[in-house]
């Protein structure tokens, strides 16, 4: 009986990146942070809800360190209530002045629904006030080497003072991978 030996196939062809409609984007491995193609990675584009990513890792930081606990109830303030104002544009989670609501279901208020009411809630509850918050968030991204990013509010309403990369938000979301995996869920 003569051995056979089965042919090999050849490789497999890589496919060409495709083709997103997007001025800047990256398409980062989580486990390496290897850049697998990108367009316009390091250009400043306005974050808009993007910026929710850098106030859950302030938040993740404040429950890690034990300054809060997801059961602690947050009293909503007239401010964090006025986000859901439609003439701001924005997404929200319709909580009312003066309720109580969880750090949990305020974050999944600002995850799920990207409620900036929720996101201002949070930002007050953890830093007193959303300008303080945004300190944070800022020296944070700092720490994380966020060279192309800035921020003005909690929530990533239109300011031109506001932006961030496609490479600093691919790093973000892997930091927080990383660091969070309690939270990835």
């Amino acid at each position: 009986l003569a051995c056979m030996t089965p042919a090999l196939a050849a490789p497999a062809p890589v496919p060409p990146p495709p083709t997103i409609d997007a001025r800047s984007w990256i398409l980062m491995d989580q486990q390496s942070g290897r850049v697998i193609t990108s367009r316009n990675a390091d250009a400043r584009v306005e974050p808009a809800s993007l910026t929710k990513l850098m106030t859950a890792y302030v938040v993740f930081h404040s429950l890690k360190e034990g300054r809060i606990k997801l059961g602690d109830m947050v009293t909503v303030s007239e401010n964090a209530w006025r986000q859901a104002a439609p003439k701001l544009g924005g997404s929200a989670m319709y909580i009312e002045v003066g309720t109580q609501v969880s750090i949990e279901n305020l974050l999944q208020g600002m995850i799920v629904q990207s409620g900036n009411d929720a996101t201002v809630a949070l930002a007050e509850h953890v830093a007193g006030t959303e300008a303080t918050f945004v300190q944070m968030m800022n020296s944070f991204a700092k720490r994380l080497g966020l060279t192309g990013t800035h921020f003005t509010d909690a929530a990533g309403m239109p300011n031109p003072e506001q932006y961030i990369t496609a490479r600093d938000a691919a790093t973000l979301a892997n930091a927080l991978i990383r660091e969070f995996p309690e939270y990835y869920k």
